[in-house]
């Protein structure tokens, strides 16, 4: 593949690769194969004045900041690209030595390509995806010592939050060892425990820096806009009394009996269910105090019950149980091993962690869905598998059963596959190589260096372990390595491998996994800036890869002894991919199998796949965006594809179309699924925001899943405006059908929550996006609410208007919501802290009403502290005296962690 490239002609000395246009400069296209790009990145003209000893000082003093001056829209901005959008920033560098020379370049990661630069000091070219460099140009001076020297640019679209400005910037010069710019690394802040990004300005304006666009209206998440969204939430623990999350079908209180006291734990009785079954949900009860003991409190499970006894609201669901505790023991009626499970995660959920006692009751239970997930992307920055076991423990806890396990993206291979070992020898690593031998590029601000906690991969025996813990606590895992697009750490790994054999005269060797095209001269671009992370569809080798790598995990789970019968292949397309490649152009004019036109090429490759795996018994999964593209009667007639179209966009005719297909169709709806979005509209807060600024749980307990475009009565988009649904039937010009409600005769499987980790970058960064959110997803994928608006199959329009989600309706999702709130403030949190998982502590809403402090928190039974400017923090009371500005904060249920502090004017 040739890579078309820009560059400043006044710096093309100093740099070659792919780039931005630069303001100011004249343009050069010049025309670079992969190895000619490998060697020239970073090259100088000339060996360099400075020194490794000079090089590590300026690494150690050099201070940047970065800073977002405005998203407002000028008429500098390139009007031909991203609908005239562009931001403005400036990064400030303040050396603490004298710099003469030239002959260097600091990398980084930048969230969005830069339009243009300003000045003639500096150059900022684009290498790949987000990795890019600044260089001197023709105008720079030097720096002297004690110096500022401020790169204005813009970029395309918007940047607004904090966290978008990535860490580890480095600084190269040819023939010396890159070294990271210590001011840009990041912090933990040691009352949060989250990362602090010290070199990024903070936002300060609303108006220019936190909107879209002028119609954006948004609004920031400030201690009075938190506030006023608390307010109606009352502060009662009661309501938390008697009550389970997920909740149940049927609770029935026995109120002329007394509490029933576990302290001296349990005494149980398996009667033939595998203590191996439930040992998942025994070991929970230990962890809130409640332990196996001859001394207990007797308790039984019974598989002799009839189902005919349970529910059955989804009669082909697995799962049910019926829960009896009394003040002469406990017993669990169920048919399956899910169902024994369930009951004592619902007996665990009610004993009250600091009494130990249970009321007794009757509990009738049964899920929703049959498929109740949670993804989770360890691929753009990995993950251990300790996080892994951790959330496998609170997935049981909360009764969701699939964990889809994202293990291949562009930016990395994070599974040890048999006899491709340069998958994760060069796949699952990022550092400055930038031939990519030993590693991938870096990016997302991973460093040049291997050694850091986001590179890394499961071993075979890690990967088994995951499989048989999951299993355990009846949970399916569910591998995906995302192709035919996201597949750079793939496509680099089998190169690197192919010069490798080439270099040992293994010429055919070398072809045997190749996937791509050495001639393919095809110029495009992927939602991440890729010009090359697509696998080449035509040729066969790439089908002896995915076959190769299929077989491989499939053989790690028969080992682990849990079969492979669900994979995600992804399914992901980059448009205008293959174009240019002489393999694909003579695949198509053989036509020896069935494809005409480069259209078809992305429906090719998922139909083949997916029938691939169909004669390997697995079923195949893919986004919905991809096998939107597959011709269903090429397809297996099981297939399942995942939902993530924005439901403010028309989300829910793909939806639709996909589950009246016969497929397993699985919401994840970005604006309320994706774990990875900000809590509240703040840019303080972590995240990506393409679909949602404010995603916190009471918007997740909201979601109206049996009824997608119903969410248009209660929602507004990202600008926060109100948006249309129409669900009616809707034809083309020639009369064919182009989206239609859903029919009668079909459901959705389930619903998945997703947490990609393009922006979080450790073990607890992962567990704050993914804490408390996952248990409104349990919510939600368990329990089917009352006040959900019936689906209507003869089609209908919603909006804020149509009156579809009545007052009545409103008002009992009002009172559940207040319940759920009570029930995690008062209860859940403190068995997330006794099992250690770093969820997010809320921010607090407060206002100051004539010198007296009024506070919130969106789940009520938290602690709130306050101070005035340096003072000591104390324990907030309602309408206490101060004086603005005043500092607020939230305390974590066991006291110990704090939330993020904010400023009340």
């Amino acid at each position: 593949m040739k890579i078309k490239v820009i560059v400043s002609a006044v710096a093309l000395a100093l740099s070659v690769g792919a780039c931005s246009k630069q303001n100011e400069t004249e343009e050069v296209t010049s025309v670079i194969s992969p190895t000619e790009q490998g060697s020239q990145f970073g090259q100088v003209v000339s060996p360099s004045s400075l020194t490794q000893a000079t090089l590590k000082q300026i690494g150690e003093t050099l201070d940047i900041e970065y800073r977002v001056v405005t998203n407002v829209p000028d008429d500098s901005c390139d009007q031909e690209a991203a609908d005239g959008r562009c931001f403005l920033a400036e990064i400030d560098l303040t050396s603490q030595v004298d710099i003469d020379s030239k002959d260097w370049a600091i990398y980084y990661s930048q969230m969005r390509p830069i339009q243009s630069v300003v000045g003639d000091e500096f150059s900022i070219t684009r290498i790949q995806g987000d990795l890019h460099k600044i260089t001197p140009a023709a105008g720079f001076s030097g720096f002297k010592k004690g110096q500022t020297k401020t790169i204005q640019f813009r970029g395309e679209l918007w940047q607004l939050s904090e966290t978008d400005a990535m860490p580890n910037y480095y600084i190269v010069v040819d023939g010396l060892e890159p070294v990271i710019i210590a001011s840009t690394q990041v912090s933990i802040d040691p009352e949060t425990g989250m990362e602090v990004r010290p070199y990024v300005s903070a936002f300060t304006d609303s108006d220019s820096q936190y909107k879209r666009r002028e119609t954006d209206k948004l609004e920031w998440a400030t201690t009075e806009v938190l506030y006023r969204n608390n307010l109606n939430t009352p502060v009662d623990a009661s309501l938390a009394e008697n009550t389970i999350l997920p909740t149940p079908s049927k609770v029935s209180l026995k109120t002329d009996a007394k509490p029933v006291s576990l302290k001296d734990g349990i005494k149980l009785e398996l009667n033939g269910v595998s203590l191996e079954a439930v040992d998942a949900a025994l070991q929970r009860l230990a962890r809130i105090g409640v332990s196996q003991s001859d001394a207990g409190t007797d308790s039984e499970l019974d598989s002799g019950v009839s189902t005919a006894l349970l529910p059955l609201i989804a009669p082909s669901a697995k799962g049910e149980y019926r829960l009896e505790i009394s003040n002469n023991g406990i017993k669990v009626f169920a048919a399956d091993d899910a169902g024994f499970s369930y009951g004592l995660a619902s007996l665990a959920a009610l004993v009250d962690a600091n009494t130990l006692t249970v009321n007794p009751m009757l509990v009738e239970d049964a899920p929703r869905y049959d498929f109740r997930g949670m993804h989770i992307d360890v691929s753009r920055n990995f993950h251990s598998k300790q996080l892994i076991l951790d959330l496998l423990d609170q997935m049981a806890a909360y009764k969701l059963n699939k964990l889809h396990l994202h293990m291949a993206d562009d930016e990395g291979w994070r599974l040890e596959i048999a006899g491709l070992p340069e998958l994760t020898q060069v796949g699952s690593k990022r550092c400055h190589d930038l031939n990519e031998d030993t590693c991938l590029l870096p990016q997302l601000g991973s460093g040049p260096f291997s050694d850091t906690k986001v590179n890394g991969y499961y071993s075979r025996a890690d990967y088994i372990e995951i499989l048989q813990y999951a299993a355990a606590r009846q949970i399916q895992v569910i591998p995906s390595m995302d192709m035919p697009g996201h597949s750079r750490a793939a496509i680099k790994s089998m190169e690197a491998r192919a010069r490798k054999l080439i270099s040992q005269g293994k010429v055919e060797a070398a072809k045997q996994y190749q996937l791509s095209d050495s001639q393919d001269k095809t110029v495009y671009s992927s939602i991440q800036y890729y010009n090359d992370n697509t696998l080449n569809v035509c040729m066969e080798s790439t089908f002896t890869f995915i076959d190769k790598v299929i077989d491989e995990i499939a053989k790690m789970h028969q080992d682990a002894g849990v079969p492979l019968n669900l994979y995600h292949i992804g399914a992901d397309e980059t448009a205008g991919a293959w174009l240019e490649s002489p393999v694909c152009k003579a695949f198509i004019a053989n036509n020896d199998k069935g494809v005409t036109s480069m259209d078809e090429l992305g429906a090719y490759f998922i139909e083949r796949t997916a029938r691939m795996l169909a004669d390997k018994g697995i079923e195949a999964a893919g986004w919905s965006d991809g096998m939107s593209h597959t011709r269903a009667q090429n397809m297996p007639k099981q297939a399942q594809s995942n939902i993530w179209d924005v439901i403010a966009h028309g989300g829910h005719k793909r939806a639709h179309q996909q589950a009246n297909l016969g497929w397993q169709a699985v919401l994840g709806q970005p604006e309320v699924l994706y774990f990875d979005f900000p809590y509240e509209a703040d840019p303080k807060e972590h995240g990506y925001y393409w679909a949602s600024r404010n995603t916190n749980s009471q918007k997740i307990h909201s979601f109206m899943s049996g009824n997608l475009p119903a969410n248009a009565e209660q929602w507004t988009d990202i600008e926060a405006l109100p948006f249309e649904a129409d669900d009616t039937v809707k034809t083309d010009e020639t009369g064919k059908i182009v989206s239609e409600p859903l029919k009668a005769t079909f459901s959705f499987a389930g619903i998945q929550g997703q947490l990609w980790s393009e922006t979080v970058r450790s073990d607890d960064v992962a567990e704050y996006m993914m804490f408390p959110r996952l248990m409104m997803l349990a919510e939600r994928a368990w329990h089917k609410p009352s006040w959900e608006v019936p689906y209507q199959y003869q089609g209908a329009v919603y909006n804020q208007n149509s009156g579809f989600f009545t007052k009545e309706m409103r008002q009992a999702q009002a009172r559940d919501w207040h319940t759920v709130a009570n029930t995690i403030g008062a209860k859940e949190l403190l068995k997330l802290d006794k099992a250690n998982i770093a969820y997010r502590v809320p921010t607090p809403g407060a206002v100051i009403k004539d010198g007296k402090l009024f506070a919130n928190v969106i789940f009520p039974g938290l602690e709130i502290e306050y101070r005035d400017a340096g003072g000591q923090w104390q324990a907030y009371a309602e309408g206490v005296a101060v004086t603005a500005p005043v500092e607020v904060r939230v305390i974590a249920a066991d006291g110990k962690r704090k939330g993020r502090t904010l400023v009340v004017e």
